[in-house]
């Protein structure tokens, strides 16, 4: 009978370069350089996937803290801005609203709509075509992303949104603006 950690190797069917195997042996890790790491505020990345009208910082990717399976920032929304229509491929998304008011629209046509507030939070699945909207005409959206990978995936679609983006352009290493 194979042990935990064996049936742990066997039902993975992908490759990745850190341990499944348990906790390193005792003396062979350097815990101070490759332990908990705090990205205090001033220091988050703002050299990451942007688009206009909305302003997005890395505080944990692969590139600053070796993370290997996440990517985790903030994200701040101007006033009235409205992102086209677009989906994350097969990652994973959790908004957390900090402060002021998100409208998140998604569907085949962004048919669906569901505002969150401050101490919200919402869950994107993997290839939900979505829109993100700041409701508020006068307050910054001020928001945290999680996604499950540490690569910045974005697939536009040609979808006529429901609310219009205004000159609201996706905006990064593969999507330049027109």
């Amino acid at each position: 009978m194979p042990d935990v950690n064996e049936e742990c190797r066997m039902s993975h069917d992908h490759d990745h370069s850190h341990h499944h195997d348990g906790p390193p042996a005792a003396g062979s890790v350097d815990w101070k350089l490759n332990g908990v790491r705090v990205i205090k505020a001033d220091q988050l990345d703002a050299n990451t996937a942007q688009t206009p009208g909305m302003n997005r910082a890395a505080a944990i990717n692969a590139a600053r803290v070796g993370a290997q399976k996440i990517w985790a920032g903030t994200v701040h929304i101007h006033a009235n801005a409205k992102t086209g229509a677009h989906h994350h491929g097969a990652l994973e998304s959790v908004i957390y609203v900090v402060r002021g008011k998100a409208r998140m629209r998604w569907g085949e046509q962004l048919e669906f709509v569901a505002e969150a507030e401050a101490g919200d939070f919402i869950f994107v699945p993997p290839y939900v075509p979505h829109q993100e909207i700041n409701a508020s005409t006068d307050e910054t959206l001020e928001c945290v992303l999680v996604r499950s990978d540490n690569e910045a995936v974005v697939v536009n679609l040609d979808i006529e949104p429901v609310e219009k983006p205004e000159a609201v352009f996706w905006v990064d290493p593969i999507h330049k603006q027109p």
